[in-house]
């Protein structure tokens, strides 16, 4: 039997007499892109807490490749909406930061992060700051931080939700390239129905703090451009709309 990537079990975790989270299961599998889509404050942000490893569940645990992380933080990197690109250092620093925290020399680990700047899109960026790179470059940039800092899983918090619409699809067609080329396995946060249905190979409705509905994507990844036009995209679409509506 394959052990997933990554699963949540039975996920539970209160905030005093709040309940956030209530019996929470999902998994990712090696090379996929997942999905939680869900309104504000339904849980998706403690989720991923939980998941790196910051908060630790009152019941349930996390697996990262069959080995129980529950409450291990520095196991699965965790991106924030935000680049947190540091203003006072290179990019080839930012990006090699994860290494030198973890006890690698700064020429090795400068070495280490250069190999792969080409492949990230980001050839000639080494020795420039964060404020002379465009959004889609710095998204880039903070996108191979996180792949550095763990190789194997990536969560990422509403990633591309800063960035214009041209932009965004760009990224969006890199993002996937580069997953398929590293087989890096993503569960990512959206508010954003159609950008969730364009990338996600399973979306996940996480309402009230409870998975809602499981919706699978049948059309394979990278979709064409318009994807988002067709009658398969549009049932997908006012599935989703109804089971958020339902919730409100």
């Amino acid at each position: 039997m394959t052990v997933n990537k990554l699963e949540v079990r039975n996920v539970s975790l209160a905030f005093g007499d709040h309940q956030v989270l209530r019996d929470v299961s999902i998994h990712l599998k090696e090379g996929e892109l997942v999905c939680l889509l869900g309104v504000s404050g339904g849980g998706k942000t403690t989720l991923f807490n939980v998941i790196s490893g910051l908060l630790r569940p009152d019941e349930g645990q996390v697996f990262l490749d069959g080995e129980d992380v529950t409450g291990q933080p520095g196991r699965i990197s965790y991106m924030l909406q935000k680049d947190l690109l540091l203003p006072y250092r290179t990019i080839e620093d930012n990006v090699a930061l994860p290494l030198m925290l973890r006890g690698v020399k700064k020429k090795e680990a400068r070495a280490q992060a250069a190999a792969l700047f080409a492949q990230f899109g980001l050839e000639g960026t080494e020795k420039k700051w964060p404020g002379q790179l465009s959004g889609g470059m710095r998204q880039r940039a903070a996108l191979l931080r996180t792949y550095l800092f763990s190789q194997n899983v990536a969560l990422l918090d509403e990633p591309f939700s800063a960035l214009d619409t041209l932009t965004k699809s760009a990224v969006h067609e890199w993002y996937l390239k580069v997953m398929e080329d590293i087989r890096l396995s993503t569960l990512f946060i959206t508010h954003d129905i159609d950008e969730a249905i364009l990338l996600s190979d399973r979306i996940y409705l996480l309402m009230d703090g409870r998975i809602g509905e499981k919706i699978v994507v049948q059309e394979p990844r990278p979709r064409h451009v318009e994807f988002n036009l067709t009658p398969e995209f549009l049932a997908y679409k006012r599935r989703i709309m109804a089971a958020l509506h339902a919730q409100g």
